[in-house]
């Protein structure tokens, strides 16, 4: 019982902190008037820079600890769990607002399902599958019930769904291949070989060459900072123990409390929660129960 309850403590957790990312990748990208200020590909960098350097003495400590075969699948997960995500999203937000791109990302647990049949050999039952699409609806009308009914930009809402089967490819690799690796060690040596591509990319799109100092710029490298402590460092490491915890399925889910934050922001901006919004996500907590029942 006490095992259960952490695990839902974690998803929580997850849920809490993804769901707030949305909005911190759109202040890294545009200042307090909606004026652009870092572009989508600084803001990642940053953010995977500053994930890789707080992990970086954890990654020197356990190097040597693991074999080749083990640190290429630990890239494999650092790369498709976060790297090109994190870009992928930023250039997406550029488009179109947190709140659209955070309910597209919940069809990260389909495509765990997806991917696990194709390249993993993982079968899903039929109660995991039905609890998902419940999940997914319930997701879909949310979105609709805040008046997004016309997507538009297409393009860059692909940029999304394309992060999202990066995402199902990580959850499977975790979940089959580095059970038996720390999920520090997996986070630490993962983000700690993303710093010279960040740097590189930082480097190459100018941004030392930006006033930093100055307010509007320095308050989005910090929340770029933020981002990549928080939302990718802490939450990928707290991700992988539940993974390792429950199932690759389970913590995939997280991506549809995604919305409960949203909401949570949106009250705290003075936005009302309609009757429809609540429903909506008494739908998705349905799904949640339906693909994680015994």
């Amino acid at each position: 019982m006490k095992g259960k309850l952490l695990d839902w403590v974690i998803f929580i957790g997850l849920c809490l902190i993804w769901g707030s990312s949305f909005i911190l990748m759109k202040r890294g990208m545009f200042n307090g008037a909606g004026h652009p200020t870092l572009n989508a590909y600084q803001v990642a960098a940053l953010r995977m820079l500053s994930a890789g350097l707080i992990l970086l003495p954890f990654a020197f400590r356990d190097l040597q600890r693991i074999t080749k075969k083990t640190f290429g699948l630990i890239l494999v997960s650092a790369f498709c769990g976060s790297f090109f995500p994190a870009f992928l999203f930023c250039i997406a937000e550029t488009k179109i607002n947190s709140a659209l791109a955070g309910t597209l990302n919940a069809l990260t647990p389909l495509f765990v399902i997806i991917m696990g049949s194709l390249f993993y050999n993982i079968k899903a039952s039929a109660q995991k599958v039905t609890g998902v699409v419940i999940g997914l609806i319930g997701s879909v009308l949310l979105f609709l019930s805040h008046g997004y009914s016309d997507i538009g930009y297409i393009g860059y809402a692909f940029f999304v769904l394309l992060a999202t089967m990066l995402y199902g490819i990580n959850v499977n690799t975790v979940q089959r291949f580095l059970k038996g690796i720390s999920s520090l060690q997996i986070a630490a040596i993962g983000f700690t070989a993303i710093i010279p591509v960040s740097l590189a990319i930082l480097f190459f799109t100018d941004y030392f060459k930006l006033p930093l100092l100055q307010n509007e710029y320095l308050f989005s490298t910090i929340c770029s900072g933020i981002l990549g402590i928080f939302g990718t460092a802490f939450a990928s490491i707290i991700f992988y123990i539940l993974v390792k915890r429950t199932s690759g399925l389970f913590s995939s889910l997280v991506t549809y409390g995604i919305p409960f934050v949203a909401i949570g922001w949106g009250l705290l901006a003075g936005e009302e929660v309609t009757l429809v919004q609540t429903g909506c996500l008494a739908i998705i907590l349905f799904g949640v129960y339906v693909a994680n029942r015994q």
